[in-house]
């Protein structure tokens, strides 16, 4: 079974017109490199803190738990009362529930009957589960032996009082909530959120409810891009569509500039007489690149407008998509003042083979598959043109395809970066 290596022997064609081309992982640097945390913070109560970004450290109030507790149903006792060998017969003198702890001291030779959660009483030091002893009458019989502090919880084995909960710039998803809920705080310090404005350019887009004339497409991008801001809890600005004018396109984005922390726009940034985006840019701020060795999605564009960051997506509906996930995504995500900006990576052998030609980093769709041995396999979803949205789809995953790599075959192991955790929503 093979790993991929840079070796283009399996296509000695190398794709024209990539030598120049700018590699994914430095552009992916030079974008990190030039992303600064918004700033400002604003209190937003927990119930509407889902997606939102810590602007500060969380610590911890008091000891989580707060005090010893049992880890089991079962009899809270003394650990030194039980033989090591043989059988204990104790009395059992009350009980204790979550909530509702046993008030007195357990003695020698006694016993507390015990719910998972509630407070360890006095005296005691060990919980056995109920599945080991024999109830007889007010008496319980334990075998031994007892350790102690035996499926005992110790105050403070979570987190101990006055320790970081959580850090700045941690994203906070339904595990971070329910954590500062146990917490006691009902309202938390959160980064406000990035201001991004979208538009698209193109004299043939129409809009999803319009009826379609000659040469006419949907604008499939920017409801795609909208929806990706969406899930990253971002404040978006839609600025609608854009005609192919020089006059409009710069006109819009001026405008965007001055409303957002960062723009994004899909189409115009090619080389055609109607791409206008790159030029304009140039005009208005600055380009910092606009042609990375990425497929699908070239000619890509980044700069700034003023204060804004400007990222200047391809035409073609899976190059904006596959572009936002691999370069965009981690910028706003660090302009948003999040920490780990990574995307989520694993490792998978392909099914079956991927075509590719060496030149450009291929981020080809695929679907994922747990093989019977329990490792994980991927298998393309089919034509992999940029402008096949239907194959992102019924993707699971993006499968990474090294620049130098030709074609894929079966057995490989590749690099697999999976939706569930690579797209917000």
């Amino acid at each position: 079974m093979s790993t991929i290596r840079p070796d283009t022997a399996a296509d000695p064609c190398t794709e024209p017109g990539t030598a120049g081309l700018l590699d994914v992982a430095e552009a992916r640097r030079r974008i990190l490199e030039a992303v600064r945390p918004v700033e400002g913070a604003e209190e937003a109560a927990l119930g509407e803190a889902l997606g939102r970004v810590l602007a500060e450290a969380v610590a911890v109030p008091f000891d989580v738990p707060p005090a010893d507790n049992s880890a089991m149903d079962g009899y809270a006792l003394r650990a030194g009362d039980v033989p090591a060998e043989g059988e204990a017969r104790l009395r059992v003198v009350g009980a204790a529930f979550a909530g509702h702890p046993f008030t007195g001291r357990v003695g020698a030779g006694e016993a507390v009957r015990i719910m998972t959660g509630a407070v360890l009483p006095e005296g005691a030091d060990a919980v056995v589960m109920q599945e080991r002893v024999r109830a007889e009458g007010d008496e319980v019989v334990v075998p031994g032996p007892v350790r102690p502090g035996e499926n005992v919880r110790r105050a403070g084995e979570d987190l101990a009082r006055g320790a970081e909960a959580l850090a700045a710039g941690t994203r906070l998803g339904p595990a971070q909530i329910g954590l500062l809920a146990s917490l006691g705080l009902a309202r938390v310090a959160v980064r406000r959120r990035p201001r991004v404005a979208v538009f698209s350019t193109g004299d043939e887009l129409r809009q999803p409810g319009e009826p379609l004339g000659p040469g006419d497409i949907y604008d499939s991008n920017r409801p795609m891009l909208l929806a990706l801001l969406a899930g990253l809890g971002l404040e978006a600005r839609d600025l609608g569509c854009v005609p192919d004018e020089r006059g409009a396109v710069e006109e819009t984005l001026a405008r965007a500039a001055r409303e957002a922390d960062a723009v994004l726009t899909s189409g115009g940034v090619s080389v055609g007489e109607a791409d206008h985006v790159t030029e304009v840019l140039r005009a208005l701020g600055e380009v910092g690149f606009w042609k990375v060795a990425i497929k699908p999605g070239k000619p890509l564009a980044f700069g700034r407008v003023g204060g804004a960051l400007f990222f200047g997506l391809p035409g073609n509906p899976v190059s904006v998509l596959v572009t936002f996930l691999v370069l965009v995504q981690p910028a706003l995500r660090r302009l948003a003042g999040e920490r780990d900006v990574d995307p989520p990576v694993a490792r998978a052998r392909a099914r079956a083979p991927f075509r590719k030609r060496p030149g450009r980093t291929d981020y080809q769709r695929g679907v994922l598959h747990v093989a019977a041995d329990g490792t994980l396999e991927v298998a393309p979803t089919g034509p992999q043109g940029s402008h096949v949205l239907s194959s992102v789809a019924r993707a699971g995953c993006l499968v990474v395809l090294p620049r130098e790599a030709g074609d894929i075959a079966p057995g490989t192991w590749v690099e697999v970066h999976p939706f569930r955790g690579l797209m917000p929503c």
